[in-house]
């Protein structure tokens, strides 16, 4: 149903022992969350798998056709992220996946991939303004995701709360700036 890669075997590049951790880049459509957390995955040398990849035919065909999902559609979405997470984490591998983790509600779901022995789920939430989102989904070819599903996003968003494990970064800067950002905010960097 969906494919995932594992970078370096899953083995902290800079050669320190740190617990794995399973890292959810979140945000609305066109905030670049499948390239940030690309780049990420391969600079942690974490698995990764694509979000998009785990929503069923018949959610991507509803999307498409620019409906928006409702949370009937989601909640399997989010098990299985969550599910894949887990067993990343049980299996001692760093995961990162690309995921839209509009509401309070789904990003706790998530959280429980993790646990005190596994490592924890954090939340690294892309932020832009309206403006920038809506110019890089219209820029997308062949991408499910219609323009017109950006205000729907947008209203349904609830952004990072001060007790969730996670922080916002801003998506204006190039996508290796912005990887270098989110490692020196979880502690990561070189």
């Amino acid at each position: 149903m969906f494919s995932t890669q594992t970078s370096s075997g899953g083995s902290d590049p800079a050669g320190t022992d740190h617990p794995p951790q399973a890292i959810v880049v979140m945000g609305v459509a066109g905030s670049g969350k499948t390239t940030v957390a690309a780049l990420l995955a391969g600079r942690l040398g974490a698995s990764f798998a694509e979000g998009d990849d785990f929503h069923s035919p018949a959610n991507v065909a509803k999307m498409a056709a620019g409906h928006p999902l409702d949370d009937d559609d989601r909640w399997p979405w989010l098990r299985g992220i969550r599910d894949w997470f887990a067993k990343e984490l049980n299996e001692g591998r760093s995961a990162v996946v690309p995921c839209s983790a509009l509401r309070r509600s789904y990003r706790d779901l998530l959280e429980t991939a993790g646990s005190e022995s596994t490592g924890p789920v954090r939340f690294v939430h892309l932020t832009g303004s309206y403006d920038l989102l809506r110019t890089r989904i219209q820029g997308r070819a062949g991408h499910f995701m219609k323009p017109e599903m950006l205000d729907s996003q947008l209203a349904a968003l609830e952004p990072l709360e001060d007790d969730e494990p996670g922080f916002g970064v801003d998506i204006t800067p190039r996508p290796d700036q912005i990887v270098d950002e989110i490692l020196r905010r979880l502690g990561e960097d070189d």
